[in-house]
């Protein structure tokens, strides 16, 4: 090391003749970058001055450096103080690096810094307030980096600043009312931090030159307040994502220069203002997801837009014909109203009209024929209104249509041919309308459609072949129609096929030959129609088939052994015409509903036959076998068995009743084996809901079996619907099918004892393993997959599921681990039943969640939702990133989710991550924790959906810098994509 600072000190003194003093400080500040990129390899000693340097910029005539630009270069360090030596320095540009660590007082020494960008870098800490020293700073961007602490009330004291943006950090505290001192300000962006709830300054309106405020996401509650009116010059303002609270008011037309106003997803109420006709400059209004009431006033849609959302709202009347008028509309979302009325005849005609989404409401009429005029539209979404009439044929010449949704009208008639053949159009859903007529050969053309649902409907003739050219599709629905003839052979080759609904039309012919075609196929459902023929073995190959139904039908001959390769959660052969005997697997009492209707089939099920030959010498051996085995049950084992291993059970009057045993998967074991290993030398675990028990079967498979608490005896008035609770609980999660959510095998429920048989998760919960004495054995690839899978667990139950599923419970000991530490979601929805069958309990976990992992609004709420979910998961991460369990003494009142911010914000993120975990991930790391303390953000709405989590987290591993939802994608406040669950169902596609 030595001997390396020696020659460049050699060096340097060698060549100061040549390069001049900047030169020579440019020269140290890229000795403390790292520049993998060699972005910096021009900056060499062999010239006189630094002026021909990338990123360099010098004054013509002294040749010293003013200007400093280096971003998006991929350099890494802190920042470079020597820089401020620079004496003619105004312009620093380090943006969209990794530029880490935190910033000093030692910024104030740039004393001629006139703009200053450090955005999208990996800053921490506070923000230093010695920044307002520099008095001719004009320009502050430190968005996108990961400062904590509050914004300094010095900043009130700049004396020259224009613009400043904060927006995207961790800041907290308050937005400081000293910014409305800054009387040359022009853009205030502090957008997408977690500050505490708090107003919006009043002397904000002070700041006569602002024509830019973004205070998104801020956790802003209350009313605009009236002095923002002063703010005459304004032309964005952007107060979405908060609470805000009110009406819009009526002052706000009035800023006649404003051309964008976002107060989308805020708690605002009454009618939207009169004097619309004021604002000429007006080109985005989006007030979506408000409480907004009465009609949508002409004079706003006599505007020249270009956007105008006013979804989840409850606005009633008809949409005003002027807005057809608008020359740059290109998106109108008004779903999830209560207009009524038709669409204006001419929409469309007189604008480049792309996003057209009006679901949700009460419209009738037609369809305009002028949608798609200008050829842009991609996006016709017009699921449940009571639109009626034919499909224009204009708009099967809308070659950018991507979406298509009618689904839930009263359109008749026959599509145009041209509309099946939309060559960009990916989902085209027609379901539950009045359409007629044939599905047109031109589909072929439509080479990108992934999703085709036009079930009940009233089409008819035959599928067409072209079908099986559709090389992308996924799902095909064409259920209750009218629709003959065969099923095409060319729809084997459809590799990719995730559903196959065809049931209830007049189908005939026999399942086409290469069936094995269909590796993708989760659910295959022809039933009632006029198929036959035999099932054909093939079908035992289709490994993710799930649900069969060929119920029905007329299928002959046996039923195919290969059946039992398969995991079915769902199987009906019923009424056909089959025969012969049941697979072994299926010849149970549990299955004989799947397989009634067919009388040649082991005599309709009568003895559920398990042979063929069904002579009387076979049911004499049959008998006589079954006879000696009751005997040696009865006489020997029963005594031994029934009276040692099921003592407990006798004490407690809980009486398993077999027949009360579901199935949900194919499973090898007995029923009354599992009843065997209840007892205490077997339980693995216990909690507010009962115990669980390790069981180890004779098969050598190991199962989890959880025994839920037994309800009270004193209050049984709510018996019925508590069992029926219980059971269309069951029934959901035994339908779910997940590589990251324990899979469920069967349950049982008598009313007094209910069991759940799980599978066996070999290394335990994720909590036993982290806060247990092996702690440190999780490294951090491990971790960072755990926290992955269990966010595609539950963003499966969040957005995949019909209907969605609240957890309700998650926490560190609900995450188990395989015997590769892959992680499995587990218990979820148990919650639920527990809360209907313990009344009596106080334990957090029955109630809704568990302490250290609460939602802070369920305090004054008392109902969870997906978001609850969302702030515990983020509390597993801040687990995973800290090492650390949710409450701890140690940190007093608080807990997790508080001890880590205010740590952030006294000692930085390295008194945070646990110091087991390799230094080399701290980068990663660090997004991590970014992602779960946006995740436990204490407004609901600050919180990403759990699609996006899984988004973000593969983010985080591949480099990139975590965004927590679209918007944040392009931070800009000009950019704003619609964010909408609609029940996880309406905006799916």
């Amino acid at each position: 090391m030595f001997f390396k600072l020696s020659v460049l000190f050699l060096s340097l003194l060698f060549t100061s003749h040549s390069l001049n003093q900047d030169g020579l400080f440019l020269q140290r500040v890229k000795l403390g970058l790292s520049d993998p990129a060699h972005s910096l390899s021009s900056w060499n000693d062999r010239d006189e001055t630094p002026c021909n340097w990338y990123g360099i910029t010098c004054d013509s005539s002294t040749h010293r450096v003013n200007s400093v630009n280096l971003s998006s270069s991929e350099l890494m360090g802190p920042f470079p103080y020597f820089l401020c030596r620079l004496p003619l320095l105004t312009s620093i540009n380090l943006g969209n690096n990794s530029i880490n660590s935190s910033l000093t007082d030692d910024i104030a020494t740039c004393q001629n810094l006139e703009s200053l960008d450090l955005s999208d870098n990996l800053l921490v800490g506070s923000i230093p307030a010695s920044l307002s020293e520099l008095r001719n700073l004009k320009q502050l961007n430190l968005e996108s980096n990961n400062f904590s602490g509050v914004i300094p009330a010095k900043f009130g004291l700049f004396q020259k600043l224009e613009s400043i943006s904060l927006a995207g950090n961790l800041l907290t505290g308050s937005i400081p009312s000293e910014l409305g001192n800054i009387s040359t300000l022009q853009h205030l962006l502090v957008g997408y931090n977690p500050f505490a709830p708090s107003r919006i300054p009043s002397q904000f309106g002070n700041l006569s030159n602002l024509v830019e405020l973004w205070l998104a996401n801020c956790n802003l509650v209350g009313p605009i307040p009236e002095s923002l009116s002063k703010l005459t010059r304004l032309t964005n303002l952007d107060f979405s994502l908060n609470r805000l609270t009110g009406s819009i008011p009526s002052w706000l037309t009035g800023l006649k220069s404003i051309e964008q106003i976002e107060l989308y997803n805020n708690s605002l109420s009454g009618r939207l203002p009169l004097g619309f006709s004021n604002l000429t400059m007006l080109r985005r209004f989006d007030a979506s997801t408000n409480q907004l009431t009465g009609t949508i006033p002409t004079q706003l849609t006599q505007l020249e837009l270009e956007s105008l959302n006013l979804f989840e709202n409850r606005l009633v009347g008809t949409l005003p014909e002027s807005i057809a008028n608008s020359p740059n509309l290109y998106e109108l979302k008004l779903f999830n109203n209560e207009l009524t009325g038709e669409l204006p005849s001419q929409l469309g005609l007189n604008s480049p009209l792309k996003w057209l989404d009006v679901s949700y409401n009460k419209f009738s009429g037609n369809i305009p024929g002028n949608l798609c005029a200008k050829g842009e539209l991609e996006d016709l979404i017009l699921i449940y209104n009571s639109f009626s009439g034919t499909l224009p044929e204009s708009l099967g010449k809308c070659d950018s249509l991507g979406r298509v949704r009618l689904r839930n009208n009263r359109f008749t008639g026959a599509v145009p041919e041209e509309f099946w053949g939309l060559p960009q159009v990916y989902l085209f859903e027609l379901e539950e309308n009045s359409f007629s007529g044939k599905v047109s050969s031109r589909i072929a053309s439509a080479y990108n459609l992934s999703v085709l649902k036009i079930s009940k409907n009233k089409f008819s003739g035959n599928l067409p072949m072209e079908i099986g050219f559709l090389g992308k599709l996924i799902e095909f629905s064409a259920s209750d129609n009218m629709f003959t003839g065969p099923i095409p052979g060319s729809m084997v080759n459809l590799s990719t096929l995730s559903m196959l609904v065809l049931g209830d039309n007049e189908l005939s012919g026999g399942l086409p030959g290469g069936i094995q075609g269909w590796k993708s196929l989760n659910e295959l459902n022809l039933a009632n129609n006029k198929l036959s023929g035999p099932i054909p073995d093939e079908i035992g190959s289709l490994q993710v088939l799930n649900y069969l139904d060929l119920s029905g039908n007329y299928f002959s001959g046996k039923i195919p052994k290969q059946l039992e390769d398969l995991n079915l959660n769902l199987l009906n052969l019923s009424n056909n015409m089959l025969s012969g005997a049941l697979p072994p697997l299926y010849a149970k009492e549990m299955y004989r509903s799947s397989f009634v209707g067919n009388p040649g089939l082991c005599g309709d099920l009568k003895d559920l036959c398990l042979q063929e030959d069904d002579s009387k010498k076979q049911s004499y051996l049959w008998i006589l076998r079954s006879t000696f085995i009751l005997a040696v049950v009865v006489l020997v084992v029963g005594v031994v068995w029934f009276y040692f291993k099921y003592q407990d059970f006798k004490k407690e009057k809980e009486v398993v009743t077999i027949s009360k045993w579901r199935s949900f998967h194919k499973i090898g074991f007995s029923e009354f084996e599992i009843l065997d290993f209840l007892r205490e030398d077997n339980v693995i675990g216990s909690g507010a809901s009962g115990k669980v028990y390790k069981a180890v079967l004779s098969n050598g498979e190991t199962v989890a079996v959880k025994k839920l608490g037994g309800e009270s005896k004193k209050d049984n008035t709510n018996d019925s619907s508590e069992k029926d609770e219980f059971e269309a609980e069951v029934e959901t999660l035994g339908r779910i099918r997940h590589k990251n959510i324990v899979r469920l095998w069967c349950c049982c429920n008598t009313g007094d004892c209910k069991l759940l048989v799980y599978e066996y998760m070999p290394n335990g919960s994720l909590g036993d393993l982290l806060h247990g004495s092996k702690g440190g054995s999780l490294d951090w690839p491990t971790r960072y997959r755990i926290a992955l899978d269990a966010a595609e667990g539950l963003s499966y139950l969040h957005h995949d599921c019909v209907p969605p599923i609240v957890h309700r419970d998650v926490k560190s000991n609900n995450i188990l681990l395989d015997s590769e530490f892959g992680a499995r979601v587990a218990d979820f929805g148990v919650a639920k039943v527990v809360q209907g069958v313990n009344k009596g309990t106080e334990s957090m976990s029955v109630i809704a969640g568990s302490c250290g992992y609460i939602a802070p609004e369920y305090a004054y709420t008392l109902r969870v939702n997906e978001k609850s979910d969302i702030y515990s998961f983020g509390v597993v991460i801040l687990e995973l990133v800290t090492g650390r369990l949710p409450v701890d003494p140690e940190f007093g009142e608080k807990d997790l989710v508080k001890w880590v911010c205010t740590t952030l914000d006294q000692n930085g993120v390295d008194h945070v991550i646990d110091p087991e975990l390799d230094s080399r991930y701290k980068d990663e790391i660090s997004k991590v924790l970014d992602i779960g303390l946006r995740c436990t953000s204490s407004f609901p709405i600050g919180r990403p959906s759990m699609r996006r989590v899984v988004k973000m987290l593969q983010e985080a591993s591949m480099g990139q810098k975590p965004t927590a939802n679209k918007n944040d994608e392009k931070p800009s406040p000009y950019y704003h994509e619609e964010v909408s669950d609609q029940g996880s169902l309406v905006q799916e596609f």
